[in-house]
């Protein structure tokens, strides 16, 4: 009787859940074909996505339209606009409230317009005077000169709702958008990202004609488990304790002590909605030479003390070579091979600038929920009265330096500086700042030390008065907890050496992978993986390549309809993967591939088996 409860309970939270999907992804459809004539259809610019964004109930800043639209950002499809829409969750009334009450010190419930426009006209995305006043005027919330911010956020919540209410209206009513509701058209999208040709499997032939999504991991956007499975394939890779730590990465510190050598730091850094941004960097190489390329986690001086979280992170590293455009790159290598925590890649390149593109699967890169009890205190007030950092804030401020100096000189200059603005403010520090910087902060040969950066963080602390918020807003940017523990980041290096020349590295910018990366995992895969044909589907293909500590499952759809592919993991044994289900489902647009997993062993010590079956819905 307690089993057949049970059971019935779960039969009733997975048909919740489903109809919750089916509610989400037609609110979906509904926002998306405001906008445009199908689902077919890409989006072409920011401000289309900002567009779109709104329709479906979203306000999103500046800063949010540049993560999901980078500087190698073409468009994005329907399925990248619905796993946006599934990070950017809509503003409650509790988080307006809050965020207003932030500058309602007094908590009135008011605000005076005088001090409302010279915040918004001043701080994050800047507004004009005269859309501050176009509010500011509006009689409802209006109260002689003070915002009724309480009646604004109820006005705001209303008109968001009555949006999504009038896009999924017109949805319902319309038959030719309902016909599309469940994505049932058989003509191709004529976007997508062409691959380079990869190896040829010698078990499969292969077509090149493929295009690729701009997203290599996602949920699925529809509910997965409407249908019955059609097709199937199995595959499964054992692997035994501690054997995926060393595949044969031998670096000869005697062979190569008459190289030339370069290093370079950088970090991996976890957004709010899960997404992975890192620093990507430009070689160049002025001729021909063997070489040899490593990047590992990245172990800090100032934190040896403490549990650093960062070190058994996985890391990988793309070398592309620059052809005539930016856009025009082309896979040449990665690192596979592994030495412990350090992966690398040892061979022949030509004269010429190559772009290298750190990754890490995001297996153990991760948003974990934990509790944590109190807060770290940042500063305090001496016996004069006077604001001073607390010895734990100084040791991550110190931790941070050394993250933020990318050439490993002890010194920031403005280039490396202005990595940390970007990343906590959205904005750079120009040469007229940085003049006043070196008037206000110790610095030499025109870079910043350690005890400026100090500095300027303590000034900081007093233009607020003590109020550690924005001190704050810094440190769960660059990946700390309220403890001040690094558990949303992973500092790394990487070293180069060559034979012939000397290389140069420099780091160019600091964003998502985007296209460019999905694109140099899914050919890496293709080129070295084992290849399956879905039983019963000649048109689908699965690969499976394990490198070093990693398993990487690519799907590839030959046929000229998008299709669902359900993934089951529930016989893998010691197994984590980068998208936190065992079970899920992900859509592949017609002639295209993408990503379906990244695995690694949740336990090395101990045997791992990846035992995953793909299935066709």
């Amino acid at each position: 009787g307690n089993q057949k409860a049970t059971h019935s309970e779960n039969s009733q939270g997975k048909k919740s859940q489903h109809a919750e999907e089916a509610i989400f992804y037609m609110n979906c459809r509904a926002a998306y074909l405001t906008v445009f004539k199908s689902s077919l259809e890409n989006i072409k610019s920011k401000e289309q996505l900002t567009l779109v964004l709104q329709q479906a109930g979203r306000n999103p800043s500046q800063k949010t339209i540049n993560k999901y639209w980078t500087s190698q950002t073409t468009s994005l499809n329907f399925d990248d606009f619905c796993a946006i829409l599934k990070k950017e969750k809509p503003a409650t009334k509790n988080e307006l409230l809050e965020a207003f009450g932030k500058i309602d010190t007094d908590k009135a419930g008011y605000i005076l317009h005088d001090e409302l426009c010279k915040i918004l006209t001043t701080r994050g995305d800047k507004m004009t005077w005269e859309e501050v006043t176009s509010i500011t005027n509006q009689a409802d919330f209006n109260c002689s000169g003070k915002l009724d911010y309480n009646k604004f956020c109820e006005l705001y919540l209303t008109t968001s709702e009555q949006c999504c209410k009038a896009a999924r209206d017109r949805l319902e009513t319309d038959p030719r958008l309902r016909q599309q509701h469940f994505g049932n058209q058989t003509e191709n999208s004529s976007e997508g990202i062409s691959l380079p040709v990869p190896k040829p499997s010698p078990r499969v032939s292969r077509n090149t004609d493929h295009k690729l999504p701009k997203a290599d991991s996602r949920t699925p956007s529809r509910p997965s488990s409407a249908q019955s499975s059609k097709a199937s394939t199995s595959t499964t890779v054992t692997v035994g304790a501690s054997s995926s730590r060393s595949t044969k990465l031998i670096v000869d510190a005697a062979t190569m002590k008459e190289w030339q050598h370069a290093q370079c730091r950088g970090c991996f850094y976890l957004e709010e909605d899960g997404e992975i941004i890192s620093h990507k960097y430009r070689l160049h190489l002025a001729q021909r030479s063997a070489v040899c390329v490593t990047i590992r986690p990245c172990s800090i001086p100032q934190a040896q003390r403490k549990s650093c979280h960062w070190l058994s992170v996985d890391t990988a590293l793309f070398i592309l070579k620059e052809n005539e455009t930016q856009e025009n790159l082309q896979l040449v290598s990665f690192t596979e091979l592994q030495n412990k925590e350090m992966f690398g890649w040892r061979g022949e390149l030509g004269a010429g600038v190559y772009w290298l593109l750190p990754f890490t699967t995001g297996c153990r890169l991760r948003k974990v929920k934990t509790q944590i009890s109190g807060e770290a205190q940042l500063v305090w007030r001496d016996e004069d009265g006077e604001l001073a950092l607390t010895k734990e804030f100084r040791a991550a401020l110190l931790e941070i330096f050394e993250t933020l100096d990318l050439d490993g000189n002890g010194l920031l200059s403005l280039e490396e500086y202005n990595f940390f603005e970007l990343r906590t403010s959205g904005e750079k520090c120009d040469q007229e700042a940085w003049a006043v910087c070196k008037e206000n902060f110790e610095m030499k040969k025109n870079e910043l030390t350690r005890q400026g950066f100090l500095d300027l963080n303590l000034m900081e602390a007093n233009d607020r008065d003590g109020d550690p918020w924005d001190l704050w807003v810094t440190l769960l940017s660059l990946g700390y907890n309220k403890t001040l523990e690094m558990t949303e980041a992973c500092p790394f290096v990487i070293d180069i050496s060559a034979e012939r020349c000397k290389p140069r590295i420099k780091a160019i910018s600091l964003e998502a992978g985007g296209s460019q990366l999905s694109r140099a995992v899914c050919s890496s895969v293709l080129s070295k993986g084992e290849a399956k044909v879905l039983d019963g589907s000649e048109n689908i293909f699965i690969y499976t390549y394990r490198s070093g500590s990693r398993i990487t499952s690519v799907i590839e759809n030959k046929s000229e309809n998008k299709v669902i592919i359900h993934v089951n993991n529930e016989q893998s044994k010691n197994c984590m993967n980068n998208r936190g289900l065992t079970v899920f489902a992900v859509e592949v647009a017609p002639k295209s591939m993408m990503v379906s997993q990244h695995v690694m062993a949740l336990n090395e010590q101990e045997e791992w088996i990846y035992n995953c079956v793909h299935s066709l819905v």
